[in-house]
């Protein structure tokens, strides 16, 4: 097939597919003696692909690197980009509402001082959700994560009471047949498997390879590539969200984002079910580390300050005020449940 037969074929220009000719994606055989271009079904299929990636916005150099990396599937891909638009998007609604904001104050001299503090806000907002960075490698851990999940033993074990803290909340979000369930943070799905087969399952995670085994092990878990901060999810478009050994990577101002974003994706009367390595409060902490250092257990202080332990006080008093009902159980020393709806 010639060009211009190839360009009505998938509905283009020529002038379009010579552009990605002189970009590198395409190299179709050409004629020795008069240099016409030909086009095999294959060329025609790639064409097609890089078209179809064009209309949703992906840059021409992203689409060489997925046609030329062969560790990088279409999916994965697009799945990145997906995740990528909401974390575009929902930087335009903070825009947005930083604007209506600032309109409300009438542009009073005296609110110049307020207009600076929005836009500081809003400045503080996008660094945050941008420099969201993985330094626990968790596309390392992927592979042998379940392994390593030890319920007992060893000097200090973060693991300790997983079993009971996962099925603590699955017994409490209690769901109609066939509700959305979002697993934030899924790894390997030990959670949000809990909710098969009688709900839908959305599994979110920044790690490739976590969402890979997640999808290994329960194909029927829809995942996606997110975080906390920009979650991939429309606006009230799941029944519950939970997550388990996840949050404590947040500090405790990124924390109260991430239930903000909750609270975004949860339908009307949705449930938040979140356990994870946390205290009751302040002097619950204090006592506890200090237990561990009278014991001269230094890797369980050690372990514990190196991470973002939330205090349960924090996290409930945030739903409180957002107008959630709120369960909050200490399981053990450093396990805790916390349990939203509204």
């Amino acid at each position: 097939m010639q060009i211009k037969e190839a360009a009505m074929y998938l509905n283009t220009t020529p002038k379009a597919i010579r552009f990605y000719e002189t970009k590198g994606l395409i190299t179709p055989r050409k004629d020795e003696g008069n240099q016409y271009r030909y086009f095999s079904e294959s060329d025609l299929y790639r064409l097609s692909t890089i078209l179809a990636l064009r209309e949703i916005g992906v840059a021409v150099q992203d689409i060489k690197t997925i046609l030329e990396d062969p560790n990088l599937s279409i999916r994965q891909y697009l799945d990145i980009q997906r995740s990528a638009l909401f974390e575009q998007w929902l930087e335009m609604r903070d825009m947005i509402e930083t604007i209506d904001e600032m309109l409300e104050q009438n542009w009073k001299n005296d609110s110049i001082e307020a207009i600076h503090q929005l836009a500081a806000h809003l400045k503080n907002m996008k660094e945050i959700r941008g420099k969201w960075q993985d330094r626990w490698d968790f596309n390392e851990q992927a592979k042998d994560y379940d392994n390593h999940i030890k319920r007992e033993g060893h000097v200090f074990n973060v693991h300790e009471g997983y079993d009971e803290g996962l099925q603590a909340v699955v017994e409490k979000v209690k769901l109609g047949s066939c509700s959305v369930v979002a697993d934030i943070g899924i790894g390997t799905g030990n959670l949000g498997a809990k909710f098969l087969p009688n709900h839908k399952v959305i599994g979110v995670d920044q790690s490739e390879k976590m969402l890979e085994k997640c999808k290994e092990k329960h194909p029927t878990i829809e995942t996606r590539n997110g975080h906390f901060l920009a979650l991939p999810l429309l606006d009230q478009s799941v029944d519950a969200i939970v997550s388990s050994y996840a949050l404590h990577h947040l500090p405790d101002e990124e924390k109260l984002l991430a239930l903000k974003e909750m609270k975004r994706v949860l339908k009307p009367n949705g449930q938040i079910g979140i356990v994870d390595l946390m205290f009751q409060d302040e002097i619950h902490r204090k006592n506890v580390l200090n237990q561990f250092r009278k014991a001269g257990n230094q890797i369980a202080v050690d372990s514990i300050e190196d991470e973002y332990y939330a205090n349960q006080s924090l996290l409930v008093e945030w739903l409180k005020q957002n107008g959630y009902k709120v369960e909050a159980i200490q399981i053990n020393r450093i396990l805790g449940l916390i349990y939203a709806y509204s």
